[in-house]
């Protein structure tokens, strides 16, 4: 049940965004206090899907480093380098700029396993992995931001509710799942439910989305003309990510099950761990917002067609390090 869960969650989180839209669109002021649930139902979610990386377990992936080496090339020099380049096709609006980069920096630590396992990859060095990318984004975010918006980026912050968003919904859910975590290795009943709550992330999703396309809809449909382009930059994005992926892979000599986990990273991006971070910042960058809830929802269409496309693209990347990668993370 939990496998037919995942697998149909794509079909989910869709019907719930045009369910959202069409009641915000229909029904505005039954809406309108619907942000108000948000943080709440985020907080939640973020708690239940970090339980499911595993923290504690972080040695695990240290001991792949030629995947390591990849993962992080990959997510953390090519990727910024290519958004980089996506910038000079977005309009000038720095709220929207800094929706694309809050977005696009950060790779995905949780569906990212889920599309992993079912496009083939290698779910075990997934699950390793996602902790360190959750860990390095984290910490080299700010200076992405820096980088690419200067020091107004940090004014920005410092005069917002960034920090307390950063701190209260993306911290602590952090450190009470590594608590959660520790006391499931020493309790059964804690581990139990950390089990059970291994089934809330996919409906709790589904509902994040459907409270934010009902609560944001007549903010989407304000700046339909700006996000041509920015559909444009995300489709892109999604090519590179998979030529990058490919040719990480050819690199390496990654087998195709190793070089799909890599290429689902680099495609996937953190954007409900991002959203509270938007959503805390002032009125006239809400439209951060809707680039941060519009790249999900293209980036949903986008790894279905990774699913189909990969297989073929990713056939005949293993090189001479082949019989090496076939040995499974989990053997170690």
């Amino acid at each position: 049940m939990h496998e037919q869960l995942e697998r149909h969650q794509v079909w989910l989180y869709l019907v719930a965004i045009l369910s959202g839209m069409a009641i915000g669109w229909s029904s505005p002021e039954q809406t309108r206090d619907w942000e108000l649930l948000l943080w709440p139902v985020l907080g939640v979610l973020l708690y239940t899907t970090f339980t499911q990386v595993p923290l504690i377990h972080l040695r695990l992936a240290f001991r792949d480093g030629r995947f390591l080496a990849a993962l992080l090339t990959g997510n953390f020099i090519l990727i910024p380098m290519v958004v980089g380049l996506l910038l000079w096709l977005l309009p000038a609006d720095p709220a929207i700029r800094l929706g694309v980069l809050l977005v696009l920096l950060v790779p995905c630590t949780d569906w990212f396993i889920s599309f992993t396992h079912l496009g083939g990859g290698d779910g075990a060095r997934a699950i390793a992995a996602a902790p360190i990318l959750l860990i390095v984004q984290l910490i080299l975010l700010p200076v992405y931001i820096w980088l690419f918006m200067g020091t107004f980026a940090i004014e920005l912050a410092v005069s917002s509710h960034l920090l307390p968003a950063f701190f209260g919904l993306i911290v602590t859910p952090l450190i009470l799942a590594w608590i959660t975590e520790r006391l499931s290795e020493m309790h059964r009943r804690v581990h139990r439910l950390v089990d059970w709550l291994g089934w809330l992330p996919v409906p709790l999703l589904a509902l994040v989305v459907f409270l934010i396309a009902g609560s944001q809809v007549s903010l989407v449909i304000g700046n339909d003309a700006r996000l041509w382009s920015v559909l444009v930059v995300f489709v892109l994005y999604l090519v590179a990510a998979a030529t990058i992926g490919k040719g990480l892979s050819e690199l390496f000599g990654f087998t195709p099950t190793i070089s799909r986990t890599l290429t689902f990273s680099l495609g996937t991006r953190n954007s409900f761990v991002m959203l509270p971070l938007a959503l805390s910042l002032p009125e006239a960058w809400r439209a951060a917002v809707v680039v941060i809830v519009f790249q999900s929802l293209v980036e949903l269409f986008g790894m279905i067609t990774y699913l189909r496309w990969l297989p073929h693209l990713l056939k005949n990347t293993d090189g001479p390090s082949k019989r090496h990668d076939k040995a499974n993370i989990s053997d170690h």
